[in-house]
């Protein structure tokens, strides 16, 4: 296990806030994210490092993204 890097497509807004739209995958794959239904900080106990953890929607699947200094990553 470990980290999986992706890009992220995001909004930004005036207050600071980051809300990431959909992730891409390395072979260009990209998949809108439903619905973030949290945001913290965390630590990724199976990837390691830590940061902001997005809890998301992603084609019915529930997956936790992670922003850490600007590097967007999925646990594998």
């Amino acid at each position: 296990m470990g980290k999986i890097l992706v890009t992220v497509k995001a909004a930004h807004d005036t207050l600071g806030n980051t809300r990431p739209l959909s992730i891409v995958w390395h072979d260009g794959r990209e998949f809108a994210i439903d619905k973030v239904t949290d945001v913290r900080m965390a630590a990724s106990l199976k990837a390691g490092g830590q940061g902001l953890r997005y809890t998301c929607r992603v084609c019915g699947k529930e997956i936790r993204l992670f922003c850490d200094e600007g590097i967007w990553f999925i646990e594998g």
